[in-house]
């Protein structure tokens, strides 16, 4: 599977509110970073479950537009529309590295 075909997995888990998929996207090792935070927001499934199983997946009318996709290597390069977190759509950029089927990194960057 190539490196976007596993984000674009993550990606539709994502809309679908279905926690198993998207964790099935994430390396057991997984980080996820807010930056420009130099540590980890997130580190490993068990952390990245309980944020989205809280205080994401639990949200009425959340989701997220595609807006642009990049892929190079081993990294995507997503710019999305988030919907439902807070009262406004906001932008993020999100930065996947992937391997072995698995993402093992993910840097958001909020517009704002």
């Amino acid at each position: 599977m190539s490196p976007a075909e596993v984000v674009q997995r993550q990606f539709d888990a994502y809309n679908a509110h279905d926690l198993a998929a998207f964790l099935e996207t994430y390396s057991e090792k997984a980080r996820i970073y807010r930056m420009p935070a130099t540590s980890a927001a997130m580190s490993g499934k068990a952390e990245i479950s309980e944020l989205y199983r809280t205080k994401v997946f639990n949200v009425a009318g959340h989701k997220a537009e595609l807006l642009r996709r990049i892929a190079s290597g081993n990294k995507v390069v997503d710019h999305e529309r988030v919907f439902g977190l807070r009262e406004q759509p906001f932008e993020v950029v999100a930065v996947y590295e992937v391997s072995n089927d698995r993402i093992q990194c993910d840097w958001l960057f909020p517009a704002e």
